[in-house]
């Protein structure tokens, strides 16, 4: 598994090691600042990954991911003798606002582009029938499609719409060979274009009562910029973690054995030093420290 994060930290990976992997490699691939050098260590992963005979590779690229950098170090050599593509699977927030911004809309039609199922996440967390998500994922989704000139429009069998708690072994198999579609698109911005920004807030000490009004807050607040996510993990004061992630406003805390004092916030004109100023308000660990 290539598990690739945009930001210079990579809070993920805490999280995959705790899965049993007897038989799985799982390596990080951290993405920002060049993207020629993030597209040789994607390259330098698959051919080691290729010497060693794996039998199939699950990238997991950032939301932040310009597709044709998939595409076109796939079909690389010597990367096209050991690998071929097999599915292409893209998740859709059942969530998302109906209307984002002009990026993200761009982000979400090319990244639908050439899928072979679109999978709807947070199924669970609405009550609206499943029926009604996937015909709204599907308008959203088909609406990117065609602010990027895209010569395809998806159908709803090509929709999962399913609580992943509830997932059999053959949907397992149906979404392992989904397949991909050959599809084309008037390229807007690449990756390294898009204007969203990543700052880390780090060695914080939050009373746990305190975490989630403090991240509903910063959120709320038009001074911080527009968000569209904060994840991480703080201490639980009893020698364990949260994991923490929270997305429009709505936060999620998990326990967790693994951990590290950092938050990552993730959103357009974030201004620093006014979540500088919510955290602050309840941190107690002297050594703070932001970026």
């Amino acid at each position: 598994m290539l598990e690739n994060d945009f930001g210079a930290v990579n809070t993920d990976m805490a999280y995959l090691r705790e899965l049993p992997a007897d038989r799985c490699i799982i390596t990080s691939i951290v993405g920002g600042g060049d993207p020629d050098c993030h597209r040789r260590r994607f390259k330098t992963q698959l051919i080691s990954l290729g010497m060693q005979q794996v039998d199939r590779i699950i990238v997991e690229p950032s939301g932040i991911f310009d597709m044709d950098e998939f595409f076109d170090t796939l079909y690389e050599p010597p990367i096209d003798k050991w690998f071929e593509i097999g599915s292409i699977l893209t998740v859709a927030d059942a969530e998302s606002p109906a209307l984002l911004p002009t990026q993200t809309e761009y982000l979400l039609g090319s990244e639908a582009a050439c899928c072979g199922k679109i999978i709807v996440s947070k199924l669970g967390k609405t009550d609206e029938p499943a029926e009604s998500v996937t015909q709204r994922v599907l308008t959203h989704i088909n609406r990117a499609l065609l602010g990027i000139q895209c010569d395809r429009q998806l159908r709803e069998e090509e929709v999962f719409t399913k609580d992943w708690d509830d997932l059999t072994d053959a949907d397992f198999a149906m979404l392992a060979n989904a397949g991909y579609r050959g599809a084309s698109y008037v390229k807007l911005f690449s990756a390294d274009m898009i204007h969203s920004e990543v700052h880390y807030f780090m060695r914080l000490a939050i009373d746990p009562e305190q975490i989630e009004q403090t991240v509903q807050e910063i959120f709320a607040d038009p001074a911080c910029g527009r968000l569209y996510r904060i994840k991480g993990s703080l201490p639980n004061g009893k020698g364990g973690w949260l994991r923490l992630n929270a997305v429009n406003g709505t936060v999620q805390l998990t326990p967790s054995p693994l951990g590290q004092p950092v938050l990552i916030a993730i959103g357009d004109d974030l201004d620093r030093a006014a979540i500088d100023r919510h955290f602050l308000a309840v941190n107690t660990d002297p050594d703070y420290l932001s970026l």
